[in-house]
């Protein structure tokens, strides 16, 4: 009678090696192509983002005594609405509450988060986003306050400089950003030097101020996302 022989576990135990070697080498390129994905989806809807601000900008007007029809941006998200939705102006001023805060994008009809499941920040220059109901004695101004470098030293040249708005993404870490599902956003503190200046409540390094931002390749320190709108694009 023949005998029908098996494997022994010494033999098993190989095979069973092999296989975690060759999952193991898979799994590093998957999850790379996973994260370049969302990466590139992010960016898609940065730039669905930028244009729904300059459609905002352009179909949001206020006629300014002087004969001057003022386009504006919206407000930051402050919370003080709803999720989401723009902070109302002072009646009096026609000033928004605060200039930086979460994207409102219920307001603007955008995506809410980014590929990792967390808002954006939002920052504008409150010139910009002034609807003009204080009647303000300058209706058009000349550019935007807020300055992009290249890191959180500020010494280098700027990135982009006099930019009205900026909307950024805290990129696959997330750090300090607030996540859609909850839970406390890392305190400026111990987030590192080049993302803390693009938090919504930034902690500012000298010579850098609070309205700075950085943009910059991704390293392992860096990830973060940024978009911004130019003052030439809204005079044109």
């Amino acid at each position: 009678m023949k005998r029908t022989r098996g494997f022994t576990l010494i033999e098993l135990a190989i095979v069973l090696v092999l296989i975690t070697i060759l999952i193991g080498g898979l799994a590093v390129p998957l999850s790379a192509q996973i994260q370049a994905r969302r990466i590139a989806e992010t960016r898609t809807d940065m730039r669905a983002i930028h244009d729904a601000l300059i459609g905002y900008a352009m179909s949001h007007t206020f006629a300014h005594p002087s004969g001057v029809t003022r386009h504006f941006l919206p407000c930051p998200d402050d919370g003080s609405v709803s999720p989401g939705v723009e902070a109302i102006r002072n009646p009096v001023s026609g000033r928004c509450p605060s200039t930086r805060g979460t994207l409102p994008w219920r307001t603007l009809g955008v995506k809410g988060q980014d590929a990792w499941g967390n808002r954006y920040t939002y920052a504008v220059t409150m010139e910009f986003a002034n609807d003009m109901s204080g009647f303000v004695s300058t209706p058009t101004p000349s550019q935007g306050d807020r300055d992009i470098f290249p890191d959180a030293g500020c010494a280098l040249p700027t990135v982009a400089e006099n930019v009205p708005a900026v909307v950024v993404s805290h990129g696959p870490n997330g750090r300090g950003a607030q996540n859609v599902s909850g839970g406390t956003p890392l305190a400026a503190a111990n987030v590192p030097a080049d993302e803390r200046h693009n938090l919504i409540e930034p902690s500012a390094i000298a010579p850098c101020n609070n309205s700075s931002f950085v943009s910059r390749t991704p390293t392992e320190t860096f990830d973060d996302l940024l978009i911004w709108v130019s003052p030439n694009e809204l005079f044109s």
